[in-house]
């Protein structure tokens, strides 16, 4: 039976709306005990697992990842959840402490950080174990689960047997968000779940991005092994061993009738006769998952035609030089004042503006029109919500501005007490139920890890640790995507390749639904079609010249979302990673846009991973480019699209800096990231000076740098680091105006007591400072538009916004992690607030905007702007600036700001505090190596 949730739990939430209301008490309970009477599929055991001798972190490895292990529920454990908000065993036992560290951090020790994190060392004492479990009756894998956590540890005495055992357990906890992702993959997930609008945005985001066939995910598994040696034949083995794995759980759990309940809930299993099938996995569902995971954190580029548009804005406002000039002071495409990870002055060039650019194909004014993806709309795929999250999926995939999330804090052993390296990382996947990553541990032969993957590609841990190091990564957003102009011949779906007139391929998805118990969403349908080309996807259609064009996207890693598995099959290989050197190699067969760290008992590593395409002479990364052979990339294959890449030595790299920092910041000097904003101020630098500051002090140990890290989340980086530059202008001169002085006094408090968003205790659900919150939180939009619009015209303010959102704090629900989401400011106009406010300071201003915007440079004018914005933002009620949604009350700020486990089952869990910090998370040192 499930344990009732203490009394100590999170926030409960409201019942999502798609969930009816016969989820009643009464109405229930005859069906639960009908529901209780399969027998459970893991059993109990005194197993003698001990503590592994090949572990050399002396226990002093740690990680963590919300909400908890457990990811599968039973129909009655999804009814007795809804009912009495009674949790499955280990389903959000990791949630309470990761929700505490915002409150405990303060007086954190070495000795408490397993308060917070779970004790992440190789194996299971005999007496930690909970249960054993033999899957498929084999006799060469085990996967025993600890009590604490429930995660599973996967010993295995052959490599198929292992890898059987993987499989198995990934479909233990995720088989049900395994296949919600396998279809959301092939652009199918409201057919399969419902036709939600949620649904119907997240399928279009993901298809617009990879439309592939069934025969494109299994060219490329062919092309994979193929180039791959012996490393990819061992891949897919592993990879059909995994999926064996998973579809003996799935026949299992169907016969023993413990199968997730979401399957009766969306119609696809009968909870009384059983009747209904769940589809066996196949190696191609592996590539659909792939590809999701690829676009939401792994495929850096894009945004040339919003760029191309704003140029064009900037040059109609200003002419073609200044226009350019001020284009380019606001793109920061090599800001001097950027914080960077590889901060030792090297420089490494990529994506530079070029001195003559060639190729460029701008579109003619007025002439840009989105390729619409969606057809033949019906029922409620017709409705007004429906096509709005068709808008919101299209501007969030054809835009620049990525989900670049994850953190990594990296200390030598030179500035630590212990004199070893010190690490504190992990990726920042945003917070869902069940979570999108699973932890395991996973021992076999060439096989020695433990960590986080994402599920349904969990064959190998993808971040985490091996014997004697770890690895962990943050999303880089270098640009590996171009947009290429096809001009057009015949008609609109014929177009010129190298002189010939090629017609383009047309792939469509039909998808339809009907209400479901789960989902409640009226019947509806609609097609999604995608025109193809040798270039790519065509995502707009315009005029350059007065010819018609039709604008694509190449990515390299289009067509290449297998091609990774060679990289982390390294990483967990004991006998390939050995050392900085050998980890760096291994993350180069990793053609995702990520940051990758690294830390053992001696040495510190850093290297930038993903397929940099080499351009062609003269063509500007920033813009469209004509589709023609001249500006193509170098050796450029189209049939395999496979070109000429940076070599690794150009990828930024670094072994034994004296730390490493990054939260999606620029890499290093002349290297330019695709995702605007990479200037003075950038969420990076909450992290610099930080641990810049406890490297100058030395000593560094586990907790002071995990103590900074948490420090660093519940930061207002708008507080921290611009709003005392605005309150200089402010307090120029006396403040006469009463409520504008009321609202400087409550700003400068919340700045000395050090510009926090935190509870005044833990659980309080109130935060210090809350009114000079909420005064900044109205404040900024309203500063922002004042200070720049009147000197960029409408026209060009809107155009640089749709490059770069304005502000991005936890409450907004507009930015580009929506709502309730966590990671905050990654993205907004913090840098141009800040070089502007200090070029009207007449203070020094390295790579500077082109021209001084507040009060047209006038510091009393634009104090004028500034006090009078204030007003307004502090005449603003706590109801008018959190105006409430589906989870919170208008006027709640605590709620507003609060992440929300996203519901993708039948599970749901309650509110945590705001903190702006990894998801998966790893505390390291190493006290000894092989």
């Amino acid at each position: 039976m499930p344990r009732r949730t203490p009394r100590t739990a999170p926030d409960r939430q409201r019942t999502p709306r798609r969930f009816p209301k016969f989820l009643g008490a009464a109405s229930i309970c005859a069906l639960i005990a009908a529901l209780l009477s399969p027998l459970t599929q893991a059993t109990a055991a005194d197993s003698t697992t001990a503590l592994a001798a090949n572990d050399y972190c002396g226990g002093q490895c740690s990680d963590i990842l919300p909400p908890g292990q457990n990811g599968n529920a039973t129909l009655a454990q999804i009814l007795l959840n809804q009912a009495f908000g009674i949790q499955p065993d280990h389903a959000e036992d990791q949630l309470g402490p990761y929700n505490n560290l915002a409150s405990g951090a303060a007086t954190l020790t070495d000795a408490k950080i397993n308060d917070f994190f779970n004790d992440a060392s190789f194996g299971v004492a005999s007496d930690q174990v909970a249960s054993t479990t033999v899957p498929g009756g084999r006799t060469d894998v085990t996967i025993v689960r600890d009590k604490k956590t429930g995660v599973p540890h996967i010993t295995g005495t052959t490599r198929y047997g292992t890898e059987y055992g993987a499989g198995y357990a990934a479909a233990q906890d995720r088989l049900w968000l395994m296949d919600v992702f396998r279809h959301v993959g092939r652009g199918q997930l409201t057919s399969f779940a419902g036709g939600a609008p949620s649904n119907q945005g997240l399928e279009q985001e993901f298809w617009r991005n990879a439309p592939y066939t069934e025969a494109d995910l299994q060219t490329q598994i062919d092309n994979a092994i193929a180039n791959n040696g012996a490393r990819g034949q061992q891949a897919l083995a592993d990879a059909n061993a995994y999926i064996d794995g998973i579809n003996a759980y799935i026949d299992a759990s169907d016969s023993g009738r413990y199968f997730p309940g979401e399957y009766v809930l969306t119609g696809h299993k009968d909870s009384i006769t059983n009747a209904g099938t769940i589809d066996h996995f196949k190696i191609t569902d592996l590539v659909a998952l792939a590809s999701v995971i690829g676009s939401l954190f792994g495929s850096g580029g894009g945004g040339e035609v919003n760029n191309a548009l704003s140029l064009l804005a900037a040059q109609s406002k200003y002419g073609v030089t200044e226009g350019t000039k001020v284009w380019e002071s606001f793109r920061e495409r090599n800001d001097p004042e950027a914080v960077l990870t590889v901060h030792n002055g090297e420089s490494f060039p990529y994506a530079s503006k070029p001195d003559t650019a060639q190729g460029e194909a701008l579109p003619d004014a007025g002439s840009v029109a989105q390729e619409p993806l969606v057809y033949d709309r019906t029922g409620s795929a017709a409705t007004a919500t429906a096509t709005s999250a068709s808008a919101t999926a299209a501007a969030t995939t054809l835009t620049s501005a990525k989900r670049g999330m994850s953190n990594a804090l990296v200390v030598s052993g030179k500035y630590t007490a212990s004199g070893h390296p010190i690490a504190v990382f992990g990726p920042q996947t945003g917070y869902f139920a069940p979570q999108l990553l699973m932890l395991q541990e996973i021992q076999g032969p060439g096989l020695s890890a433990r960590g986080a993957s994402f599920a349904g590609l969990s064959m190998y841990v993808e971040l985490g640790r091996g014997q004697d190091y770890s690895w962990s990564a943050t999303t880089s957003g270098q640009d590996i995507i171009d947009t290429y102009a096809v001009e057009l011949c015949q008609d609109d779906y014929h177009y010129l390749y190298h002189g010939t007139c090629t017609a383009m391929d047309k792939v469509e998805r039909t998808n339809s639904w009907k209400p479901t118990t789960a989902d409640s969403t009226a019947a509806g349908s609609y097609r999604m079609q995608v025109y193809r080309t040798k270039y790519g996807p065509v995502e707009y259609r315009a005029t350059v010249g007065g010819k018609k064009v039709a604008y694509t996207t190449l990515r390299s890693s289009y067509m290449h979302e297998a091609d990774s598995i060679i990289g982390f099959q390294m990483l967990n290989d004991p006998d390939y990673v050995k050392s900085p050197g050998t980890f760096q190699s291994a993350v180069q067969h990793i053609n995702y846009t990520f940051n990758w760290f690294y830390a053992d008992s001696s040495h510190t590593a850093y290297y930038n991973s993903g397929d940099n395409p080499v351009r062609a002479t003269g063509v500007d990364a920033e813009f469209p480019v004509w589709a023609q052979a001249a500006y193509e990339w170098q050796n450029w294959n189209p049939t395999t699209n496979t070109a000429s890449y940076t070599p690794p030595s150009a990828h930024p790299n670094s072994v034994d800096q004296d730390y490493y920092i990054s939260w999606n910041n620029k890499q290093a000097k002349d290297y330019t990231t695709a995702p605007w904003g990479d200037g003075s101020v950038h969420r990076g630098n909450l992290l610099e000076d930080r641990v810049k500051k406890l490297v100058a002090a030395g000593g560094v140990t586990r907790s002071s740098l995990t103590k900074a890290m948490a420090d660093a989340a519940l930061a207002d980086l708008r507080a921290e680091d611009v709003l005392p530059k605005l309150l200089k202008v402010i307090n120029s001169s006396t403040v006469t105006d009463t409520t504008a002085a009321a609202a400087v006094t409550k700003l400068s408090d919340w700045v000395t007591a050090g510009a926090k968003r935190k509870e005044t205790s833990a659980g309080s659900k109130a935060y210090a400072n809350a009114d000079a919150i909420r005064i900044l939180d109205a404040w900024w939009p309203l500063l922002v538009k004042a200070e720049f619009q009147p000197g960029l015209g409408t026209d060009l303010y809107t155009a640089f916004s749709n490059n770069l959102p304005i502000d991005e704090s936890p409450s907004a629900a507009h930015g580009p992690t929506g709502a309730h989401a966590g990671s905050s400011f990654q993205y907004g106009w913090w840098s141009y607030v800040d070089k502007d406010i200090r070029a009207v300071l007449g203070e020094s201003v390295q790579g500077g905007l082109s021209q001084k915007y507040c009060g047209g440079g006038s510091l009393s004018a634009c104090r004028d702007a500034l006090i009078s914005t204030l007003k307004t933002a502090a005449g603003l009620t706590a109801a008018q600036v959190y105006p409430g949604d589906d989870q919170c009350s208008a006027g709640d700020q605590w709620c507003a700001d609060s992440i929300v486990q996203r519901t993708l089952g039948g599970i749901k869990h309650g509110k945590i505090t705001w903190q702006n910090r990894p998801t998966y998370q790893q505390v390291v040192e190493y006290t000894s190596h092989r």
